[in-house]
């Protein structure tokens, strides 16, 4: 008899405490969401109380962490965030990309550019559709004198990007390469460090890749651009086949453009790449089955890691 009052009061105890948590949880839920209405507003610091508040009630509330640490970012204290996302992204599968995003831009922000290229490879890795995450790779390569590993780096953007501020941006980075130009440090930022061998090839790459093409003669601005590419993605993909390291470079950027190069997609690519401009806007109106054809090689061909 006994025995079987001491399992009622333990399972009185168990649905008290599941109800309290219960609760706490949509308390502390509740919270969150106030806080990301407060972060739509720009109200960083009122957001950044509501989710500090929702973590008190609530400490492996992931969800919370990762707001939280937007808003820091938001509100120009990133890395305070950082412990947070990497909380989110041992303890949180769905949130882990975005939270490997997020750390890369905030490192980006304090100018750790290799950190950043680093969480950036993860967030690829997990959700290669990320557009913005392209884009942060190709720039933090930039910022390290990667010429090879940033122009792919904005090609591959493009692709998920095409036609926007963003990728106009990108594609005047890519003839800035191409021109030989190295990005110049921002003000109060160091000159990248030296580069090491492998890296320093593939900066050669390009230089000889594009050596004579300002003694031929093209139809088109946009038949130019398709020629240096071809010849600067065979020159990358056949030097990283004698290359060791870097693997995410060499399967996922150097092999897959290595490949359109081999293919009759480049001059639909090239218009792709520099649609800002009235000549290629042009060839893409006239020309929608090259398009067509396009769209569909890069739908079907894989792209490793």
């Amino acid at each position: 008899m006994k025995y079987i009052k001491y399992l009622i009061i333990c399972l009185f105890i168990t649905v008290a405490c599941g109800e309290t948590l219960a609760q706490n949880t949509d308390d502390a839920r509740a919270l969150v969401k106030e806080g990301v209405k407060l972060n739509d507003e720009k109200k960083y610091a009122e957001a950044i109380d509501k989710y500090r508040q929702a973590l008190k009630i609530d400490t492996g509330s992931m969800f919370a962490s990762y707001q939280l640490a937007y808003s820091l970012f938001l509100s120009g204290k990133g890395t305070e965030g950082l412990p947070r996302l990497q909380k989110v992204i041992t303890g949180d599968e769905k949130l882990r990309a975005a939270a490997y995003d997020l750390s890369g831009l905030i490192y980006f922000k304090n100018r750790q550019y290799a950190e950043a290229e680093t969480k950036a490879i993860e967030a690829i890795k997990l959700d290669p559709k990320h557009a913005s995450t392209q884009r942060v790779y190709a720039l933090v390569s930039f910022h390290q004198n990667k010429r090879a590993q940033a122009l792919l780096g904005f090609c591959s953007f493009i692709l998920l990007e095409p036609n926007t501020a963003r990728s106009a941006e990108a594609y005047g980075n890519i003839q800035h390469i191409i021109q030989g130009g190295n990005l110049k440090p921002e003000p109060g930022e160091m000159a990248p460090h030296a580069i090491d061998a492998n890296t320093n090839a593939l900066n050669q790459a390009i230089t000889q890749a594009v050596a004579d093409f300002s003694k031929r003669r093209y139809a088109s601005a946009g038949d130019l651009l398709a020629a240096e590419l071809k010849a600067i993605f065979t020159n990358i993909g056949q030097l990283v086949e004698k290359q060791t390291g870097n693997d995410f470079f060499r399967k996922y950027m150097a092999v897959y453009f290595y490949q359109m190069a081999q293919s009759s997609n480049m001059p639909a690519f090239a218009r792709l790449i520099s649609s800002n401009t009235p000549e290629s806007a042009q060839w893409i109106k006239n020309n929608p089955q090259p398009m067509a054809d396009l769209d569909a090689w890069v739908k079907a061909t894989e792209r490793g890691f």
